[in-house]
């Protein structure tokens, strides 16, 4: 008899650091139910290389800032697969750089909207389900080296975002830790993605990488590799930790 693969859902996962995870989770073993706010051709391309890779892909268009399109992912979760086994928790938002004093309330709502609150809710509906499955689980959560140092000047409000989700991981591996379900994060540095250009800075990459003690940015890909390393069995006793992908920054 066949041994089902596991299921791992993935979010924001059209490009960047998810569309790494997706692809390496296929490779290593995982059906994939991904979701994807707005580009849908980056989403598709992706299934297609986990496809590829031999997984079962699932795509689903959902704003994690919205709590119906959270249930309409889990719905689908439901409907397809019938169980969760991980879940990479990586959809996030920025906004171009600016000090506090140029941050809206609108900005700052959206943010920690999708940063802070989807994530928890995403991460939600994972324990709920795995609890009820009685076998453990994974989860781990994209946090950023920005948690760390703040970036004044640049983003505060992402960091603060970044921050929370550390207490967030802290306190909900403690929580799920003697149901068998392992609460970790993973927190990149300067890495190679578009979210630099998306905060207006598409330099960022070429100005800073060299200024690490490693004299160079990262790549989603090692990201990706430390994310699945959090998910193996060989992270059996890890839980509640950070595992920082800086270069040393």
């Amino acid at each position: 008899m066949t041994t089902p693969r596991p299921v791992c859902l993935i979010t924001g996962a059209s490009a960047g650091i998810g569309a790494a995870c997706a692809v390496l989770a296929a490779q290593r073993g995982y059906d994939l139910l991904l979701s994807y706010r707005s580009d849908a051709a980056g989403a598709d391309a992706v299934k297609q290389r986990a496809e590829a890779a031999g997984a079962r892909v699932v795509l689903v268009q959902a704003d994690v800032a919205e709590p119906d399109a959270i249930d309409r992912l889990y719905a689908t979760l439901d409907a397809e697969f019938g169980r969760i086994d991980a879940l990479i928790n990586n959809a996030g938002a920025i906004d171009a750089i600016a000090r506090l004093t140029d941050m809206d309330h609108a900005r700052l709502t959206r943010i920690f909207a999708v940063n802070v609150v989807g994530a928890m809710l995403v991460a939600k509906g994972a324990v709920q389900r795995m609890e009820a499955q009685g076998d453990g689980g994974n989860i781990v959560n994209i946090s950023s080296a920005a948690a760390r140092l703040g970036s004044g000047g640049q983003f505060v409000d992402y960091a603060a975002t970044k921050g929370a989700i550390d207490t967030f991981t802290k306190g909900l591996s403690d929580e799920v830790a003697p149901n068998g379900i392992r609460v970790n994060a993973v927190r990149p540095g300067i890495i190679e993605t578009d979210i630099h250009g998306k905060a207006g800075a598409a330099e960022r990459v070429e100005h800073l990488g060299p200024m690490t003690p490693m004299r160079r940015s990262g790549s989603a890909q090692e990201v990706a590799t430390s994310v699945l390393y959090l998910m193996s069995d060989d992270a059996s006793y890890i839980t509640g930790a950070f595992l920082d992908v800086t270069g040393g920054r």
